[in-house]
């Protein structure tokens, strides 16, 4: 797939993505980076612990935060987009939902649009995403955490997405899939969906894993935020072990490593099937 100037190899390798939230109130590091020159100090500290490439979020989703206006959220996403677009050289997607957010993000440099309602809040983001012909992460997403067949239900809301990527004029080699941890999910959903990460590979796309920091490994271990770094990298080594393209974090370097490790024994495990074959 290509992001940007740079090709990703989805089928045999996880990328990490970092987390550039320029928001007062994310959960996890609301106001942290709301300057521009605080966020391209961030910027430049994931690049160099290994990020390849950055998403920038200007509204934060967490449960409970009020919505803003388009026109706030290009306030605080489209300076620092252009600066790092200006002096870095990565490829870097910009998490909105919003049809005229995605468009000045698009003008402005973006690489890639990462829409957590899967193009369902507004068709229009489809139209914005196929007329600038960039790559999308479309994520999995319900108003009511109501199923009947759970994991089935999530992969027919993920093809409802797909088909409207596809019919606004998408390609099918620019579709990214994210499963949703944390939204329109109960506790237990969100455990199911990294349980069985491997099912959204049945769709035939790239999938990638948001579960940084969040709430299900935080009353999993009965942590605060800031104590969830090694729920974060079970996570993403589960992610490496299910097929996983890319997982979103905010601790990059201590992420790089767990998929460089994962991936190390993975390919170990491999070296031993094939020697085992040719033994037969």
């Amino acid at each position: 797939m290509v992001i940007g100037n740079r090709v990703y190899d989805t089928e045999n390798h996880t990328y990490v993505m970092g987390i550039l939230n320029v928001t007062p109130d994310s959960f996890s590091d609301g106001g942290r980076f709301g300057t521009v020159d605080r966020a391209l100090y961030h910027a430049q500290e994931m690049i160099g612990e290994g990020a390849d490439l950055l998403d920038i979020g200007g509204e934060s989703t967490r449960p409970g935060c009020s919505q803003v206006s388009a026109e706030e959220e290009m306030e605080r996403v489209l300076p620092v987009l252009e600066q790092v677009k200006a002096e870095f050289d990565i490829p870097v997607s910009v998490d909105t939902y919003k049809p005229e957010v995605a468009a000045a993000a698009a003008a402005a440099g973006a690489d890639m649009i990462n829409d957590v309602w899967g193009l369902k809040y507004d068709e229009a983001m489809a139209d914005v995403i196929a007329r600038y012909q960039l790559p999308c992460c479309l994520m999995h997403n319900r108003r009511e955490a109501v199923y009947y067949n759970y994991m089935k239900d999530l992969l027919n809301d993920l093809q409802e997405s797909v088909a409207i990527a596809l019919r606004h004029g998408i390609r099918r080699g620019q579709i990214i899939l994210d499963p949703g941890i944390g939204f329109g999910k109960t506790y237990e959903h969100s455990l199911e969906a990294l349980h069985r990460l491997e099912r959204l590979k049945e769709l035939g796309f790239p999938v990638l894993l948001g579960a940084s920091r969040k709430s299900v490994i935080g009353l999993t271990l009965d942590v605060p935020v800031e104590e969830r770094l090694e729920g974060t990298l079970a996570a993403t080594v589960a992610a490496v072990m299910k097929g996983c393209s890319f997982v979103r974090v905010h601790d990059v370097r201590a992420n790089k490593r767990a998929v460089r490790m994962a991936e190390a024994i993975g390919a170990g495990r491999r070296v031993e099937e094939k020697t085992w074959t040719e033994l037969r």
